[in-house]
């Protein structure tokens, strides 16, 4: 049989070993919520969706290299668009996610156009106005509606069953991920991808070689726009309820840290960065229940501090985050067999 080559098995979505570890690492995922207790299948409810956020996080600024702090008001205009659909209009879920991923296409559409001019810091801050638009509408909104504290969101209803189950939603989530998780490989692997980490290396050497900069920089953040308002419409779902509260700056910060403290232009790295950021704080809530009650409630009060220590620390001693650490330690196991 002739060997693949070089270029063949760079553009393969999965050789026979990753396709083997795949297979048993779904299987896992699978058995999971029949024998996790309430409160694990929460957490992994929690995390499979924060990949989803992750992941196209990380197509727009860890491989397209555009910086956007505008994460919390993507989720937002996904989760309200859900919310005003299905509480105003009655609208199915059939109606109601491509509603959002159409709102997120076109959020990432005209806040993508100062890329075309900004980079950097003065990028960031013009993302940063995504996020307050969001939050002004959705409080007026709720103000407008007598809504005190949000809008309640009915279940989502597929051919007469009502999803309501913890254990039904996880495999909702593991079917998000691992779909976008498809969609995000086959995008790098292609001529989209590969301009994208060209621009995110160098501009101008992009353009130079041909690369549409403007174009391909557009389709990066509607790409992932989308993406992060459907991830904000299952949260709505999810929750049953939307309020402006739970889309704070906190949240961007969050998402950042996922892709820095994962791996900065790795697919793993958001896999891995959001459960490290979405099990954090329960981390912390454990060791300080170990601790006296002074101290410990100190320790607890320190969460909020601790994403911004975690992520100082990653980038001056592990830039690579937490797929570099798994790598060298890959490397070392290597080296140490006979």
């Amino acid at each position: 049989m002739e060997a693949a080559s070089p270029y063949a098995r760079e553009v393969a979505l999965l050789d026979r070993a990753s396709l083997a570890r795949t297979i048993v690492v779904l299987a896992a995922l699978a058995v999971l919520p029949f024998v996790a207790n309430a409160f694990l299948l929460d957490l992994a409810n929690q995390v499979l969706l924060a990949v989803i956020g992750s992941l196209a996080l990380m197509l727009l600024t860890g491989f397209a290299g555009q910086i956007s702090l505008g994460t919390a008001g993507l989720l937002a205009a996904g989760a309200y668009s859900v919310g005003i659909l299905s509480h105003d209009a009655g609208a199915p879920v059939w109606v109601t996610l491509p509603a959002a991923a159409l709102v997120g296409a076109t959020l990432g559409l005209v806040f993508g156009l100062p890329s075309l001019r900004l980079r950097g810091l003065y990028l960031a801050i013009s993302t940063l106005g995504l996020h307050f638009i969001v939050v002004y509408f959705g409080g007026e909104y709720e103000t407008r509606q007598q809504l005190a504290t949000g809008l309640t969101v009915d279940p989502p209803s597929v051919l007469g069953f009502a999803l309501t189950s913890d254990r039904g939603w996880y495999f909702v989530f593991l079917a998000g991920a691992c779909l976008t998780l498809l969609i995000v490989k086959n995008l790098l692997r292609s001529r989209t991808g590969r301009a994208w980490q060209t621009l995110r290396e160098r501009e101008v050497v992009a353009s130079a070689i041909g690369i549409d900069v403007q174009r391909y920089k557009l389709y990066a953040f509607v790409v992932s726009s989308t993406l992060l308002a459907l991830a904000g419409a299952l949260f709505a779902y999810f929750r049953s309820f939307v309020s402006i509260d739970a889309f704070s700056l906190y949240l961007t910060v969050q998402y950042l840290a996922m892709v820095i403290i994962g791996g900065m232009g790795t697919v793993p790295g958001a896999i891995l960065g959001a459960a490290f950021v979405i099990l954090l704080p329960y981390g912390i809530e454990a060791f300080a229940a170990l601790l006296p009650a002074r101290v410990g409630n100190m320790v607890f009060a320190l969460d909020y501090a601790a994403f911004g220590l975690v992520m100082i620390l990653f980038l001056l001693f592990e830039p690579r985050g937490l797929v570099g650490i798994a790598r060298r330690l890959a490397a070392a196991r290597g080296k140490g067999r006979p």
